[in-house]
């Protein structure tokens, strides 16, 4: 579908002044290659180190070196390309994008540009609000990361770190097909979904792995694209959402002035909340592109595409259609359980031979909820899949409660154990033998000869009952042969 024909819902239209506006937003989000040396040379791309420690002498663009292609960094880029249901081309061809910066040793950026070695695609982006986008991939290209200037480091000169120099980016250019700053963020979250499920990029967006150029245009529903402003290096997926909806109200504010918007590439300020204006787009150089004389031509076989195709993982959108087809599951709690590749391995192992639903509500709420609480993630937690599994069999075969289920998680989390044992050695197990509970029934409707008067005329009153049986016994009744017991005792 041509991108410009596309019309945002009325809820995501703006109210300006004189009346409606649509946002048009498109992107170009820079995703480091997850790989242990850099682009064209063999030095490490591992994030941190102190300054120019990770740096060989074709990063530091040394007289006669020369850039050798690093296979796996073009496996990693054709991987992604797949997983974003894009052309992958067998022929490209590495560029000198020519610009002078203090941190570009070079004086030039090996990129990609008429040729990429990826070619369209598209992601289907599931938004908050429960509707879906289809968003077109134009195109994905390797290219070298520059260096990084430091300019608080002394008070009269400014320092360059090339640790960053030659590492291996992807750029992935998007169609302007988002409508909304919620559709752009979750269009982001999906790509990085996405990467992490491949392993090819590790989406620590507050290490710079993974930031955005974004477009923003504003126009009457359904006119042509107005002028964009570009948004340079956000690295933030609330800082995008907020980026997007100032720029946004700001354009519409100069166009209902009477003015009109110059192309220009803007700078987010997080701290204000606000974009400023960075340079002129019209008075950018020329970058000059030509193929890189040094780097022949990629040329890539069938047989080779079609060994990392099918080598690929189950994907994101794949493994939530099965999660609510096999296990049964809503929507909701699929996309919860997908969101992390580790959390979807978790939950099948705990599944494994048992109730999906149960299996769920375990993970998502009492699993999930502890490790945000603690600050967590479900490669750390304290409870295994299989003790997980362990709690959830107990209750299954009546061995405890829900309730005591709780507390036996509890023990496990702190302290770690066999669920079993643990319910045998602390004396857990739920009470079923009748003669124990009716007991414990008798006792109470004895003790409180006037609310069995008040639960005869109101018989939702049954539940204190539930709760004082319960409380006797520790929580250890099973609750099912309570119930019973006190309607028959009751009369009820």
């Amino acid at each position: 579908m041509n991108s410009e024909l596309r019309i945002a819902d009325k809820k995501d239209w703006l109210k300006g002044a004189t009346g409606d506006w649509e946002v048009i937003i498109g992107m170009e989000v820079h995703a480091q290659v997850s790989s242990k040396a850099k682009l064209f040379s063999g030095a490490s791309a591992e994030y941190g180190g102190e300054p120019n420690d990770h740096v060989s002498l074709v990063d530091a663009a040394m007289p006669g070196m020369l850039p050798v292609i690093n296979e796996f960094c073009v496996e990693q880029a054709v991987k992604t390309g797949l997983g974003l249901k894009a052309q992958i081309n067998p022929h490209s061809v590495f560029d000198r994008k020519n610009y002078f910066y203090p941190d570009l040793p070079q004086g030039y950026q090996i990129s990609q540009y008429k040729q990429p070695v990826v070619g369209e695609g598209v992601v289907r982006v599931d938004v908050e609000d429960g509707h879906s986008i289809d968003v077109g991939i134009e195109r994905l290209h390797l290219e070298q990361d520059a260096g990084k200037s430091l300019h608080d480091q002394h008070p009269n000169m400014s320092f360059v770190d090339l640790n960053r120099s030659g590492v291996a980016l992807m750029e992935i250019v998007s169609r302007p097909d988002m409508r909304s700053a919620d559709e752009a963020k979750a269009y982001v979250t999906k790509l990085r979904q996405i990467m992490r499920y491949l392993g090819t990029c590790d989406g620590n967006m507050e290490q710079g792995s993974l930031r955005a150029d974004i477009n923003v245009s504003v126009r009457r529903p359904g006119e042509p694209f107005g002028t964009r402003c570009e948004i340079k290096n956000v690295n933030s997926i609330r800082f995008m959402g907020q980026a997007i909806a100032y720029e946004a109200r700001r354009q519409i504010g100069v166009l209902e002035d009477g003015g009109k918007i110059d192309q220009e590439t803007r700078l987010f300020d997080a701290k204000k909340g606000e974009t400023r204006s960075m340079r002129s787009k019209e008075e950018a150089h020329d970058y000059r592109y030509f193929p890189d004389p040094d780097l022949l031509p990629l040329e890539l076989e069938a047989d080779w595409i079609a060994h990392i195709k099918a080598a690929l993982p189950e994907l994101p959108d794949e493994k939530r259609d099965r999660f609510i087809k096999d296990y049964g599951l809503s929507a909701y709690d699929a996309d919860v359980l997908i969101a992390e590749r580790a959390s979807a391995a978790y939950f099948e192992t705990v599944a494994k031979g048992r109730d999906g639903k149960t299996a769920a509500n375990w993970v998502i709420n009492e699993l999930f909820g502890r490790l945000n609480k603690e600050g967590k993630d479900i490669e750390n937690t304290p409870v295994s899949a299989d003790q997980l599994g362990a709690v959830i069999d107990l209750i299954q075969a009546g061995t405890i409660s829900g309730k005591i289920a709780k507390d036996v998680f509890e023990i496990v989390w702190t302290e770690g154990g066999n669920p079993a044992e643990i319910v045998e050695k602390r004396g857990l197990r739920q009470v079923t033998d009748t003669g124990a509970i009716e007991k414990a029934v008798d006792d109470i409707i004895a003790g409180n000869p006037d609310k069995v008067e008040q639960v005869k005329a109101k018989p939702t009153m049954l539940g204190w009952f539930v709760g004082q049986v319960m409380k006797t016994t520790g929580g250890k009744a099973n609750p099912q042969a309570v119930n019973q017991i006190l309607r028959q005792k009751l009369g009820l």
